[in-house]
């Protein structure tokens, strides 16, 4: 049926990379994997039907080499490159190197990648578009630029890198005494995370909720949404728990975000997977435009459990040149889902990372469960990527029944060998807050500052429940 695409390159690792593997085999495409020195024992390399060595363990010289992955690409004669998301997912110059050697880029257009990733210039083509933006600037390289500014749209205001995403460069500022310090601080993060010391400031909402809606767009004009997820539930700026719809969401709201996005993905020319981010303000329930994630998100499990479509397969379909296999009419969503994204990481050192060799690997079976995972008995887990190692999903008729399901799934996983958080995201998980549904994004780190202590445990405070793993 994938006449245009027979071979497809993985240029990823982990989870994505297995989850991609499994999209192939279920459209009959052979799969031709990428992997460092530090992952050809991986569960991917052993699903996949080719494995190509790209270089040393460290990403700068392996997974973010984009001339050496098209070059594997064209040496395995394959005809796409899926990048997953991370490393080079969302970078032009991949998808510019994929054209010039007519490899297909599984992924958006070029220049939807350029557009959405210059995030000053995304917010003034958004605006353009009748869509809310949050109260902010172009570019500031001086403080006295930056005071300026934050004057004009009155504190709180946030401090983020120009050229930056996935939480770093992001600072909060909340009286004039202390920009200048955190104005050098952001810059000096951004210059070493994107060699580019540029800020912008965003008026800052202090309780504010993060809904991203999930859209596919395909080189026919088809474009359509398959609802939305709530992000809330962070740390760092980083997502923990996922889950699709958002409760607590009045339906109006809900479906002028839904509107709001799909505008966005019509308006760019877009095509392929991409998710488009929302703040939305708790105290007045206006929302506004964040940033659109141009590649397939960590989080896309919980839409594939309430909507029954497989995101990554239509990614392919799409980069072959295929429409969209559904319309918006049939887009249905059922019952409830729940992500938690399980982390080799030590809570009570402040979730420091925990590399080693995982002596015992177990994970349950059941109803509305779904392990997404790279892990096995006797892997080592690598000290030069970042610290997932699966996402566990849960699906219910209703949101009580998808918590209880992960519940159930994360007290019977056992893990050996390294540090995990599923201490912490149970205790999370039985916070009334939580239950209630519609947490901000600080709640979380509100929790951990006054609920939970790092250095004992969840037990410690005689709240949720506490394992050594």
């Amino acid at each position: 049926m994938m006449g245009a695409i027979s071979r497809v390159l993985i240029a990823n690792r982990g989870e994505i990379a297995v989850r991609i593997i499994k999209a192939c085999k279920a459209l009959g495409v052979e799969s031709v994997l990428t992997v460092s020195d530090a992952d050809r024992e991986s569960m991917a390399a052993r699903l996949a039907d080719r494995v190509v060595c790209i270089g040393p363990p460290r990403p700068q010289e392996s997974y973010l080499k984009a001339d050496t992955i098209v070059a594997a690409a064209r040496g395995t004669a394959s005809q796409a490159i899926h990048p997953g998301y991370g490393f080079l997912a969302e970078h032009p110059e991949l998808s510019r190197l994929c054209a010039e050697h007519e490899v297909t880029f599984i992924g958006p257009p070029e220049h939807c990648l350029r557009e959405m990733g210059n995030k000053l210039l995304a917010r003034r083509m958004v605006a353009s578009y009748g869509i809310p933006v949050i109260p902010g600037s172009e570019k500031v390289r001086h403080i006295e630029e930056a005071l300026d500014v934050a004057g004009k749209i009155g504190y709180p205001i946030l401090l983020k890198a120009a050229a930056g995403g996935g939480g770093r460069g992001i600072k909060i500022v909340t009286k004039p005494a202390e920009l200048q310090t955190t104005f050098e601080t952001a810059a000096a993060e951004a210059r070493a995370a994107f060699a580019d010391d540029a800020l912008y400031m965003e008026k800052y909402i202090p309780l504010a909720r993060h809904i991203e809606v999930q859209v596919l767009g395909d080189s026919h004009g088809n474009v359509t949404h398959l609802g939305e997820r709530d992000c809330s539930v962070q740390r760092r700026y980083q997502k923990v728990i996922e889950e699709s719809p958002a409760p607590s969401l009045p339906e109006r709201l809900r479906e002028e975000i839904r509107t709001a996005a799909v505008t966005i993905a019509q308006n760019i020319g877009y095509q392929s997977a991409g998710t488009v981010e929302f703040i939305l303000d708790k105290d007045t329930e206006k929302f506004y435009f964040l940033e659109m994630n141009t590649r397939v998100q960590v989080e896309h499990p919980v839409t594939e459990m309430v909507t029954g479509v497989d995101i990554v397969q239509e990614q392919i379909r799409i980069a072959a040149g295929e429409p969209l296999s559904f319309k918006q009419s049939e887009v249905v969503l059922t019952g409830h889902a729940i992500e938690c994204r399980l982390t080799a990481e030590a809570p009570e050192r402040d979730f420091a990372p925990s590399p080693g060799r995982l002596a015992k690997w177990a994970v349950p079976k059941g109803t509305g469960i779904r392990i997404d995972t790279h892990c096995y008995q006797g892997y080592a887990v690598p000290p030069y990527y970042d610290s997932l190692l699966a996402k566990v999903i849960t699906f219910g008729k209703d949101r009580s029944q998808a918590v209880d399901r992960m519940k159930y799934a994360l007290s019977n996983i056992v893990v050996k060998g390294v540090d995990t958080v599923v201490p912490f995201l149970l205790f999370v998980l039985v916070q009334p807050e939580f239950v209630k549904g519609g947490v901000h994004t600080k709640w979380l780190e509100g929790l951990l500052e006054h609920s939970y202590d790092k250095k004992q445990g969840p037990g410690a405070r005689g709240r949720g429940p506490g394992r050594k793993q």
